[in-house]
């Protein structure tokens, strides 16, 4: 068809004759597509199903009770539901019967993966059914493996031992003769970690790595290693020179935990989570980099999901009304059984004993309760009955010294046949003295808004910012008796944070991630002195350092975008120095493992610190005369080579000045000549501009 009669303007509209004119959108021969399926749907390969090629998903079951026909469906439901809580299990088990209808003993599992069948086997082996019966369970491909095995026995070869040095050496550490400098790492947007010792005057950079990490960067309780995250799992670095000394292969690993005493590695991987995998959560070996144990992961999930004893013998998880106990290296149940708690909420273990607390929700006319219970024995130590409770949080004391229990409460209005109406909140801080016969109590009310709560780590104080802005901050002591006492008030603070010193006595007020506050005040609890003021401008983090000499206020880059860096201060807030550094995210203190020293010692020692602090002042002035030292050799350093590069430069402006006189064809004497250098200037071109246009 034409259009106006040009034959060139065509519009001609192609008909659907049949499939042979649909359109072809076959790859050319020969074409390589890219992009793999994982890549393009990460979320859906995850939970894709996966063709076994082998028996490693099905379980053998041994050690069942033998009964008869007429008991066979009811052994059969507790045996399924026991097994069910594993993982899905793909058809109905299978129970061998003989030709009667009896049970023989055993029955095959088979589940969905692999993963669920080792699950069910590290859980329920050695389960006690009942007082007759221990469970046996086995993958259904080991009895031909085991059946299999050569009856030559060769003894394994042990593996070659790897010294990775001494672990602790930063802490024999001695920059300018001086001992006790502390460490920290200070990580940018891009990944980039640096590692500096704290020295005087500046700090010296010990490790600087780009792309050490593709998230962020986290010291052990103890600080003898660094966990670095990757996509494929973590990697853990310490010793001389940050040698890498074991890597965990956890797909998508987002959060890790370290049990107190560093033996395990707990970690999490929510791209797991999503999926169902029962190897969400993984605890590790931390020396030998072997997989213990491993966990599904709740849709209501509140890390960390495990929490550890301080000596890593422990550890628990809670659950629908029921609160389990693991023992290590076993990793199985303490006792074979969990405890039945209706209504359990929340738990902590003390941080110097094996002591466990938890508390249980109201339910109709039965009290709240918060109730401490010992491990392993599982006796009950103190209960503490609460009413019209709406939540706990659980502070321990650093030192185990005490537990406070911040209990919001309900005020009661009325109550109507079978319901109870209540309005608004007040709270209660209930204190339990760990140390006194039967754990005596103490309360505290409080009926302002509660900001924040902190112990003081080795004392017997605690602190309170509570009330509508500004708010109020009150110091409270613990005195003979269990009786809190009120130490001190200041009214009128503008600040929401409050960090105590971990060595106790001084305190830091702070306004944290506030575009309208940003002081830092520096109290010294012993008379409740403010010793100084400081002033950091969008500070997002406070961070003291392990010794309770240094305190860093930081902006980091992942809250504002601008005045990033960080301020260096002395416990008794004088500001050191600034370090403005672009995009930086994160600094953290390497921790110290705890100290050798007895508690007799430690006042000795505090008792005599006048003593040393003469020998202290002389190596400080020691240090400071290195310093100076190192500083001019320095200069002279630098000024000697600048001499040689200044007499470079010279020699070679010379070279050029001469060959630019023989292009011009002039002598090299032309100055004592008599010859003048003159300078000539010819008008070229005058252009002339109408400037009321």
């Amino acid at each position: 068809m034409t259009v106006n009669g040009d034959p060139s303007a065509d519009t001609s509209v192609e008909v659907d004759n049949g499939p042979e004119n649909e359109p072809n959108f076959a790859d050319p021969e020969g074409y390589e597509d890219k992009i793999s399926d994982e890549d393009l749907l990460p979320d859906l390969m995850l939970i894709k199903p996966v063709e076994h090629q082998s028996l490693d998903n099905v379980i053998v079951v041994d050690n069942i009770p033998q009964v008869g026909p007429d008991k066979v469906d009811r052994l059969k439901s507790v045996v399924t539901k026991l097994f069910a809580k594993q993982g899905k299990i793909v058809d109905q088990p299978f129970y061998a019967l003989d030709a009667k209808g009896n049970t023989k003993g055993y029955a095959f599992i088979e589940y969905e993966s692999p993963a669920m069948a080792e699950s069910a086997i590290k859980t329920l082996n050695g389960y006690k059914l009942d007082r007759a019966h221990l469970l046996e369970v086995n993958l259904f491909s080991d009895i031909d493996k085991y059946s299999r095995i050569d009856d030559n026995w060769v003894k394994p070869q042990p593996k070659s031992y790897i010294d990775h040095g001494n672990l602790r050496e930063w802490l024999e550490e001695e920059p300018y003769g001086v001992k006790a400098y502390d460490q920290y790492s200070v990580l940018l947007e891009d990944g980039q970690v640096f590692i500096y010792t704290n020295a005087s005057p500046d700090p010296i950079e010990r490790e600087e790595r780009g792309t050490w990490t593709e998230s962020v960067v986290i010291w052990s309780p103890a600080g003898t290693y660094l966990i670095s995250y990757h996509k494929l799992g973590i990697a853990l670095w310490g010793g001389t020179d940050f040698k890498q000394l074991t890597r965990f292969h956890h797909k998508g690993v987002t959060l890790t935990d370290f049990s107190p005493c560093e033996k395990y590695l707990v970690t999490f991987s929510p791209q797991l989570a999503a999926a169902k995998d029962p190897e969400a959560i993984i605890i590790w070996d931390v020396r030998t980099g072997a997989k213990k144990r491993s966990f599904h992961s709740d849709q209501e999930m509140t890390w960390p999901v495990l929490k550890w004893s301080p000596d890593d013998k422990y550890f628990a998880k809670i659950g629908q009304d029921v609160l389990s106990v693991y023992e290590t290296p076993s990793m199985t149940l303490l006792d074979k059984k969990s405890m039945k708690i209706p209504g359990v909420r929340n738990f902590s273990w003390s941080p110097t004993q094996n002591i466990l607390a938890y508390w249980v929700a109201e339910d109709k006319d039965v009290p709240a309760r918060v109730t401490l219970i010992e491990i392993p024995s599982r006796n009950e130590l103190r209960t503490k009955n609460l009413f019209n409770v709406a939540d706990c949080k659980m502070y321990w004391q650093k030192s185990g010294d005490y537990l406070c229990v911040k209990v919001d409460r309900y005020s009661k209005i009325k109550k109507e046949k079978t319901e109870v109406k209540y309005s608004g909140l007040f709270y209660n801080f209930e204190v339990f003295d760990m140390r006194k016969k039967d754990i005596p109590v103490d309360s505290l009310e409080i009926k302002e808004t509660i900001v924040a709560f902190a112990w003081e780590p080795v004392g017997h104080k605690f602190a309170l910012i509570h009330g509508e802005a500004p708010p109020t901050v009150s110091f409270y002591g613990i005195k003979q008796g269990t009786t809190i006492t009120l130490l001190k008030r200041f009214d009128n603070k503008s600040c929401t944070h409050l960090f105590w010193s971990p060595s106790g006595q001084f305190v830091v007020l702070a306004s944290l991630r506030s575009m309208n506050q940003s002081s830092i005040e520096f109290v010294d609890t012993s008379d409740f002195t403010i010793t100084n003021t400081g002033d950091h401008f969008m500070a997002t983090d406070i961070e003291w350092d392990p010794t309770g000499r240094y305190v860093v206020s930081a902006v980091s880059w992942w809250a504002h975008k601008a005045d990033n860096g960080y301020y260096l201060w002395s416990f008794t807030g004088r500001l050191i120095r600034k370090h403005t550094i672009d995009r930086f995210c994160q600094l953290l203190w390497r921790p110290r493992p705890k100290t050798l020293l007895t508690e007799e010692k430690i006042k000795e020692i505090k008792k005599n610190l006048k003593k040393y602090s003469s020998r202290f002042d002389v190596e400080d002035k020691e240090m400071l005369s290195r310093v100076s030292k190192d500083i001019l050799e320095k200069r002279k350093d630098m000024l000697s080579k600048f001499i040689v590069k200044k007499q470079q430069w010279a020699s070679q402006l010379a070279r050029k000045q001469k060959e630019l006189l023989k292009l011009r064809g002039i002598s090299e004497e032309w100055k004592d000549e008599g010859f003048e250098e003159e300078v000539m200037e010819f008008l070229i071109k005058e252009e002339v501009t109408d400037v009321d246009k």
